[in-house]
């Protein structure tokens, strides 16, 4: 794929004064140098030899001892001097100002803001309109200005912490400074960025000195550090920095260092308190928590794929190019079934004991279900090829999460922990990416609220949901407008914490996994037609599970069978439960040549093979009552309407119109943009396929999948009946649903290629 050539910001200042041209001075400097700054930079130090060797290394052009002699004509003066050195720095500064140009303007590297916006105002009598305080995210265990690397800030963090006064352009310019050495520059309060540094890099380094400190005092300390592995070299290499550097920015940050050690000393004596009385559920809850939030969360400050970085997929923006044609043909066994999957991992927790899991789907959506149990204290190993052990905690062992609950762009996570929560003794928030966050909660919201639960939305019902806790819950009888297995759940999981009876009648049938599964799990839901009920204060038991494949990821290759001349597959273990077959009814109605073989149940969840061949498919009306049954496999289902002989009408789908995307309007976009005849209605679509064997049954071009996970699978099996290749753009939410889909889809024959970001 083609890349374009992204220009560096530039750096206009036309005499750049540096103050301290050590490791974080020399840097810049360098960094400058290699971006094409064509200004002059200066420096001043108090070690000649340090100005000397910037010279001679080509980072500078002059520079000298005594600063006075330095300021006259410089437009910008970066103070990068130890944090306690910064006000006699300020001191002489103030008097020799006036040498400078007009508009110069002043901005610092220190890692502790507070105190030196301290400084500011003793000497100045206030912080400086032209002063704009930074701090560049980016450092090394290496001092002086032979150590200086042009590549320091490249990538790194660079937080400016204005003063409320300070004038735009001035930040302006500081941030055009860094940008052109390559760094990604944030704005915070100085508040906020003593306290996140006293964490994230004041309390490391403290760690490291102080255990260094600790094994070289040891009388065996000299076989201690020759045995020491990789980890311990890593960990305190950081205790090799500049040692009056760190005292002056403990000294300087004191309030919010000691408060970080407080949290991290409390943490460390839990583990300590474990170890002791052989806890191993504790042990494990803590080190697989860190394990996985180490990567979680730098996926989700990175907008990266943290199932991706499992499975070494491209990241970032990801395009797939589908050749024209291919074969269909295989046994495939598709991932573990995603609705089960969240199911699992949520009642798991809530048992009592512990529950093992074979086949789960280890999938974005899923991996975010996970990642928010072990927020709330659940121990949980895993995920290993499809097995995860969960040592639930009871109803009631659930403990309040630090932060918001994070559910990726998981529509039946958030709606389900929203009655789970609804329950709990504290206080919660859930929020979720940006496609997420325009998806209706009102519909759970509204009828929890019924119930006695405090929740408040967004405008128009959206994400975040707050969620008071301690609420008093009380059943009720709720007839759904609309059928939704995901409202049902959510009620059905507040109803667990709720006094009396709690009821549900659905309009049309829905998925039944949560009542299966609550049985399963010793929980009795009963069913009378179509209501089904519990009683509140009952328990768990944990058991066994054996996801069965998910018939959703299923259907794109059923589909793919179905449409392609000569094909033939054989999808494994793959789950039928009377809710989800709304596909195979409406694939067998259009002719296609399918059939169960090895039929099952497995947790009380029927299984079986699916085998499908090539047949023609004709257009139908599909029938109102298998529209719910079938509201995932839809996009797929186009492309067989897109290929089946006549006309397809479906009709009953509104819910289509707001999920991840709104399906019906992104599936039209896409078949227009192949050429496949089609007419769009509030509810529905016709589709007017070509059945045609002999002939392609439409062209290629450029789809936009709109991050829809399903809208990426469908066009890309289309091209297996196209005339050209079709190009699927953002296609990186495959990994929510189906994370090995190129894999199988290239098994069977297809010529799909990923290009993304990393290629």
């Amino acid at each position: 794929m083609a890349s374009s050539v992204v220009e560096t910001p530039s750096c206009n200042e036309q005499r750049l004064l540096i103050v301290g041209l050590g490791l974080i001075g020399g840097s810049l400097a360098a960094a400058l140098r290699a971006s094409g700054f064509n200004g002059v930079i200066v420096a001043c130090d108090p070690s000649e030899d340090e100005i000397a060797r910037g010279v001679e290394m080509g980072l500078i052009d002059t520079g000298g001892v005594t600063l006075a002699d330095q300021v006259a004509g410089a437009t910008m003066i970066v103070l990068a001097v130890p944090v306690l050195a910064m006000e006699s720095v300020m001191a002489s500064l103030a008097g020799v100002l006036s040498q400078a140009a007009a508009n110069v303007v002043l901005t610092d590297v220190g890692s502790t803001k507070a105190t030196i916006r301290d400084c500011a105002e003793r000497v100045f009598g206030a912080v400086p309109a032209n002063m704009v305080l930074g701090h560049p995210i980016a450092g090394s265990e290496k001092s002086g200005v032979a150590a200086a690397n042009p590549r320091l800030f490249a990538d790194h963090n660079v937080i400016l912490t204005p003063e409320p006064g300070v004038d735009p352009d001035a930040v302006a310019r500081v941030r055009a400074l860094w940008q052109a050495c390559g760094a990604n520059v944030l704005e915070m309060d100085v508040e906020r960025h003593d306290q996140v540094l006293a964490r994230t890099s004041h309390l490391p380094h403290l760690l490291a000195f102080s255990l260094v400190d600790t094994l070289a005092r040891q009388d065996e300390r000299l076989e201690i550090f020759r045995y020491a592995a990789g980890g311990f070299r890593d960990f305190t290499r950081i205790a090799g920095s500049d040692p009056v550097m760190w005292r002056d920015i403990f000294t300087a940050n004191r309030e919010a260092v000691l408060a970080s050690l407080d949290d991290f000393e409390e943490g460390l004596a839990q583990l300590r308190h474990a170890i002791e009385r052989g806890d191993s559920d504790a042990l494990i809850a803590t080190f697989d928590r860190a394990s996985h939030a180490r990567h979680y969360f730098d996926t989700l400050l990175n907008k990266t794929s943290y199932q991706a970085e499992y499975n070494m997929q491209p990241q970032g923006k990801v395009t797939y190019r589908v050749r024209p044609g291919g074969q269909a043909k295989g046994h495939l066994r598709v991932p573990g079934d995603k609705s089960m999957s969240h199911r699992s991992i949520m009642l798991g927790a809530l048992a009592q004991g512990v529950t093992e899991v074979k086949g789960f789907l280890e999938g974005e959506d899923s991996l975010a279900t996970l990642q928010a149990f072990r927020e709330m204290g659940v121990a949980i190993e895993g995920p290993h090829q499809g097995r995860v052990t969960i040592h639930g905690v009871g109803m009631k062992g659930l403990k309040a999460p630090a932060g918001p609950l994070y559910v990726g762009n998981s529509g039946t996570a958030m709606r389900l922990f929203s009655g789970l929560l609804a329950g709990q003794a504290f206080d919660s928030e859930l929020t979720g990416d940006e496609s997420l966050t325009k998806r209706p909660m009102g519909r759970v919201a509204d009828p929890l609220r019924l119930m006695g639960a405090s929740i408040e939305t967004a405008e128009g019902g959206r994400p975040p949901l707050k969620i008071k806790g301690g609420a008093a819950l009380k059943g009720i009888f709720y007839d759904m407008p609309m059928a939704s297995a995901q409202v049902k759940s959510c009620l059905l999981l507040a109803g667990l914490y709720a006094e009396g009876e709690t009821r549900v009648r659905e309009p049309a049938p829905t998925r039944d996994h949560t009542e299966r599964m609550l049985n399963g799990f010793g929980y009795s839901v009963s069913r009378e037609g179509d209501t089904c009920w519990l009683q509140g204060g009952g328990a768990l038991s944990a058991g066994p599970i054996d996801v069965p494949s998910d018939i959703s990821s299923a259907t794109f290759f059923m589909v793919a069978a179905a449409i392609t001349p000569g094909a033939d597959i054989t999808l494994e273990h793959v789950g039928i439960n009377p809710t989800r077959i709304g596909v195979i009814n409406i694939l067998t109605l259009m002719g296609a040549n399918l059939e169960l073989l090895n039929e099952a149940e497995v947790g009380g969840e029927p299984v079986a093979d699916i085998r499908i061949r090539y047949a023609p498919l004709k257009g139908i009306d599909i029938p109102v009552d298998q529209v719910p049954l079938a509201i995932d496999e839809f996009p797929a289902l186009f492309i067989a309407a897109a290929n089946a002989a006549g006309t397809t009408r479906l009709r009953g789908a509104e819910e289509l119109r707001v999920k991840e995307s709104d399906r019906i309007q992104a599936m039209a976009d896409g078949l227009a943009i192949l050429g496949v005849e089609h007419t769009v209605v509030d509810d529905g679509i016709d589709i007017v396929g070509n059945a045609n064997a002999e002939v392609a049954s439409y062209g290629g071009g450029r789809v936009d999948s709109l991050g829809d996970h399903r809208i990426a699978m469908a066009f890309a099996i289309a091209a297996l009946r196209a005339s050209d290749d079709i190009i699927i753009d953002d296609c990186a939410n495959v990994a929510t649903s189906f994370p090995t889909f190129v894999e199988l889809a290239n098994k069977i024959g297809m010529g799909v290629n990923v290009e993304g970001e990393n290629d």
